[in-house]
């Protein structure tokens, strides 16, 4: 099971991703744009999620993903890292929310991440 450890090495394995305290917790930033955070309990990891996509997520997979409350009305959501088969999945969900928030020259230098930014759809 991927623990808070897990997270904090894979997202600063990420392009040009640097760790910064926010509300208390650590947040992660590419370029400077947040894509993930560690709460506090260190159970959860918070990353951004279109909207139209939460609601399918949690439907289908409820133990897994959340939306905290104050989070809502923003694209993001949670994952209970208890609840992840293996790091793999983790790094997996963090580059996916890496790509939301990389700028278009990282989409660019990157395309072992994902699409590169004239092919992806980004939130």
């Amino acid at each position: 099971m991927p623990d808070a450890e897990d997270v904090r090495r894979i997202a600063l394995s990420l392009p040009d991703t640097t760790e910064k305290i926010a509300w208390g917790m650590p947040t992660f930033r590419v370029a400077g744009k947040m894509f993930a955070t560690l709460p506090e309990d260190e159970t959860s990891v918070a990353v951004r999620c279109p909207k139209e996509e939460r609601e399918e997520l949690v439907l289908a997979e409820p133990g897994k993903f959340w939306v905290a409350g104050h989070e809502a009305q923003f694209a993001w959501i949670r994952v209970r890292l208890s609840a992840l088969e293996d790091e793999a999945e983790l790094r997996d969900i963090l580059a996916d929310s890496w790509r939301q928030a990389a700028p278009p020259r990282l989409l660019d230098h990157h395309p072992e991440l994902g699409l590169a930014n004239g092919d992806a759809g980004r939130a």
